[in-house]
């Protein structure tokens, strides 16, 4: 399957529910005034090998901090990964479907889609989600993987109506969006210069750099023991770096801040 023809599933489950079970789909709706429990902030870049995607752990609901240990990125299928910010419950139920859609198409078509082709199909799950994002259940992903025919990680970002686009280097979402993109913005150097190791430690200097600006947005915290979510994406397939190895990262990054 070339890309051009990539975004139009016929296999797709979704198709399926809709005919078949259409109450099993996500289906949300405001009636009034409501908190809604929202996950900032995410970021993806390439590296010599691959992409690695992280996210913080904070989940807000309005002025106070909901969760601390919140989960927002998740692999999509053995070469991919989607990290979600904004509404947690519509993000998720996205996020599951996604999987499962990934899934059925390759049971049915014997071969996985096309990394374009699963971004295609995310941008048209997010654009079904509008109406709900209208009401204030907005989601918006960032997805990454490792393209096996092209042999190089990429990066691929969405407007809330499901524009998607493909970022060259790196790329930020979320409340603390902005200020995790200008951290990488003068750090990063370019994935040929950058190896596995050098892109987790900018992925949590960024997300550190966001932290100290947005409240809504949390940095490594080693008293409690709660670190980044991140995960890596190269030809092995996908990987969740552990909690140790991030941790030793985190510390010999908030030790050269100390020093400085």
């Amino acid at each position: 399957m070339n890309d051009a023809d990539a975004g139009r599933i016929t296999a797709s489950f979704s198709d399926f529910l809709r005919t078949e079970r259409p109450d099993l789909l996500p289906s949300f709706v405001q009636s009034g005034p409501i908190e809604i429990g929202h996950g900032t902030t995410i970021l993806a870049l390439r590296y010599a090998d691959g992409v690695v995607i992280a996210g913080d752990r904070r989940g807000t609901e309005g002025m106070h901090i909901a969760q601390t240990d919140a989960e927002k990125v998740y692999p999509a299928d053995s070469h991919s990964a989607v990290a979600i910010a904004g509404a947690f419950g519509p993000a998720v139920e996205m996020v599951r479907l996604f999987q499962t859609e990934l899934e059925y198409y390759e049971k049915v078509e014997g071969e996985a889609l096309s990394l374009p082709g699963k971004a295609n199909h995310l941008a048209r799950m997010i654009r079904a989600n509008l109406p709900a994002a209208m009401q204030g259940f907005v989601v918006v992903p960032l997805f990454a993987g490792y393209d096996q025919r092209k042999g190089e990680g990429r990066i691929y970002r969405f407007d809330v109506t499901g524009g998607a686009s493909e970022e060259d280097d790196y790329y930020s979402v979320g409340s603390g969006g902005l200020f995790a993109k200008t951290s990488l913005k003068k750090l990063y150097a370019g994935p040929a210069s950058t190896d596995r190791t050098r892109a987790i430690e900018l992925a949590i200097e960024a997300l550190v750099d966001a932290a100290e600006e947005d409240a809504a947005t949390a940095g490594p915290d080693p008293v409690h023991g709660l670190y980044p979510t991140v995960f890596v994406v190269s030809a092995s397939g996908v990987e969740e770096v552990a909690e140790d190895e991030i941790a030793r990262i985190a510390g010999v990054v908030l030790e050269a801040r100390s020093r400085r």
